[in-house]
């Protein structure tokens, strides 16, 4: 952990999957982020007890115990605020949040969908991708912005849809996508890498993840033979 780590608080609805694999890579010495925090909607998420048990301060905060959305928005803001956060990181986080939270953390919340945006926005994106017939399918980061997952695109990860697939197998492929991409996009993130200006992300270009002339980023060595599902794509 880099000692000017960001420090990023996570929210989450279940078991955690991608906070975890958030977890893991900022165990690793120089990664510039820290999880300060995790936040669940869900007092019964499997997440918080894993978070819990990597010494991490946890809080759930449901739906039910607030008055209105506004108030349950509210208090996730002081809990991110408690938490001393830098940058939001939604993990599998399913409700929507109210434009001023998302305005308040513009350019630092980021969440993990997947799919190809902007292709199959919203829920049941495997079943719509077998339903579409395309070959390729995925996973994208992107900052957060008050209209459903149209923020503007940090990071995608492709996969390939095989003829015999079926919506499990087809999620259990993008979900491991998903572990890779994600610390990599907060990595590219916590270093400056990339931000949001006027509805766009930008890249500096001396990032060691970003190529100025393709904007490609490969998970595989550039040695290796190339495997669809290794590659990132980091689109400006």
């Amino acid at each position: 952990m880099s000692r000017t780590a960001k420090r990023v608080v996570i929210l989450i609805s279940g078991r955690g999957s991608n906070m975890a694999a958030l977890i893991d890579a900022a165990a690793e010495k120089d990664y510039p982020a820290e999880i300060v925090g995790v936040i669940s909607d869900k007092a019964d998420a499997a997440g918080l007890t894993h978070a819990a048990s990597k010494g991490i301060p946890v809080k759930a905060l449901e739906r039910r115990s607030f008055g209105s959305k506004d108030a349950h928005d509210q208090a996730i803001d002081a809990t991110i605020h408690g938490f001393g956060g830098e940058i939001v990181c939604l993990a599998g986080y399913m409700r929507l949040l109210t434009p001023r939270l998302v305005t308040e953390w513009a350019g630092r919340m980021i969440n993990i969908h997947p799919a190809l945006l902007p292709l199959f926005k919203g829920l049941d994106t495997h079943r719509l991708a077998l339903e579409s017939g395309v070959r390729l399918h995925g996973c994208t980061v992107h900052f957060v912005t008050p209209e459903m997952d149209s923020g503007p695109i940090i990071a995608q990860a492709a996969v390939p849809v095989l003829p015999d697939d079926t919506e499990e197998v087809l999620a259990q492929r993008v979900l491991k996508a998903e572990h890779k991409l994600y610390p990599l996009a907060l990595e590219l993130l916590a270093q400056g890498g990339v931000g949001m200006k006027d509805g766009k992300a930008i890249f500096r270009s001396a990032s060691p993840f970003v190529s100025p002339e393709a904007r490609l980023f490969s998970l595989a060595p550039h040695s290796a033979e190339v495997d669809v599902e290794a590659l990132a794509r980091f689109t400006p």
